[in-house]
């Protein structure tokens, strides 16, 4: 199996357009004020354009039904990456309009995983990343023997701290319902500015058989 791809926090369109090149499944855009990451250049964003293959992700934090599809609109997104504590009802009324959801956790132990029960067949992945204070983006790892505990109906994605040395490990990640990497922080040359060739080496190792 293919390990799906999404590169998240892109900004800068330069390296939008590169990034691109190397086709990842999944491209995800912050529209969370407190990041780093936020997006703050509309006009450029909207004027890039995506490949079929490519999906185009809005990332939110407890943001309203009505914000969230005004960027939905704006930025023709097809997949939203929803990372606060956004309810079922949220959840289930987005997917209904034909995005694609991907509802985040924030995992340490074994009982996190308890809190994906009420969201199961209500969005299309879940994402389980490190449990920090503020809303990801930590540029750290958990346990990922933890994903083991995980016996929810839901296919995921692993987030948190994945950098270019850990092909051998996802690789080793043998749960029925994983699914693809997150990749942020540790590509980076610069909040934002992720390295083309770091990616491109990434994933063709990754991918490889």
């Amino acid at each position: 199996m293919n390990v799906l791809i999404k590169i998240c926090g892109m900004r800068d369109a330069d390296n939008i357009r590169e990034v691109l090149t190397l086709t990842p499944d999944f491209m995800g855009f912050i529209f969370y004020s407190k990041s780093p990451r936020y997006v703050t250049s509309p006009e450029a964003l909207k004027q890039i354009r995506f490949g079929q293959n490519t999906t185009k992700t809005g990332v939110f934090v407890n943001a309203s039904e009505e914000y969230i599809m005004q960027k939905v609109e704006l930025y023709d997104l097809q997949a939203v990456q929803l990372h606060g504590k956004e309810s079922v009802e949220l959840c289930s009324s987005l997917k209904s309009r034909g995005l694609i959801v991907l509802k985040a956790f924030q995992i340490h132990s074994a009982d996190d995983f308890k809190n994906t029960a009420v969201y199961n067949r209500q969005v299309d992945y879940f994402l389980f990343d490190t449990k920090t204070a503020s809303y990801g983006g930590s540029g750290f790892k958990f346990d990922w023997s933890l994903l083991y505990a995980y016996l929810g109906d839901m296919p995921f994605f692993l987030s948190g701290g994945i950098g270019p040395d850990d092909v051998l490990a996802i690789q080793g990640i043998n749960h029925p319902l994983f699914r693809g990497v997150d990749l942020n922080s540790r590509f980076e040359t610069a909040p934002t500015i992720k390295d083309y060739k770091l990616l491109q080496q990434f994933i063709k190792q990754l991918n490889e058989l």
